[in-house]
C-alpha cells in the first residue's frame, strides 16, 4: 500500500525555521513529482512548493525566498526548509506524491499524507 508520512511539525516562533519531511512508501519514488501543500483554518489549500523527478522546483508566492524544497531519492523522503517563518505560515501541511500513468486515456497516480501541524507564534 501507499503511504506518506510527514513528520517535524511544531511549534516556533516568528523569525524561526522548522524543517519538515515526509517519508514515502509504496510508490517508486524517483518517479514522483512530490510537493507541500498546507491549509490554514478558514483556507483553501495552497500550494507551497513542487519538486520534480528531475528536481526543477517551483514555489508558492507566499513563500518564495523564505523556504526550500528537495529531495533524497535513497531515503523515499522530501524535505520543506521553513526560514523566517511568519505567523501567517501557521497551519496544517501536507505531503502529495504524483505522477503521470497514462495520457490514453487520461490517468494521474495522485496521494496524500494526513498532515502535519505547523504554528508559528509567539
Amino acid at each position: 500500500q501507499v503511504q506518506l508520512v510527514e513528520s517535524g511539525g511544531g511549534l516556533v516562533q516568528p523569525g524561526g525555521s522548522l524543517r519538515l519531511s515526509c517519508a514515502a512508501s509504496g510508490i517508486i519514488f524517483s518517479l514522483y513529482t512530490m510537493g507541500w501543500y498546507r491549509q490554514a483554518p478558514g483556507k483553501q489549500r495552497e500550494l507551497v512548493a513542487r519538486i520534480t523527478s528531475g528536481v526543477n522546483t517551483n514555489y508558492g508566492d507566499s513563500v518564495k525566498g523564505r523556504f526550500t524544497i528537495s529531495r533524497d531519492n535513497a531515503k523515499n523522503t522530501v524535505y520543506l526548509q521553513m526560514n523566517s517563518l511568519k505567523p501567517e505560515d501557521t497551519a496544517v501541511y501536507y505531503c502529495n506524491a504524483d505522477r503521470l500513468v497514462s495520457t490514453t486515456p487520461m490517468r494521474r497516480a495522485d496521494y496524500w499524507g494526513q498532515g502535519t501541524q505547523v504554528t508559528v507564534s509567539s
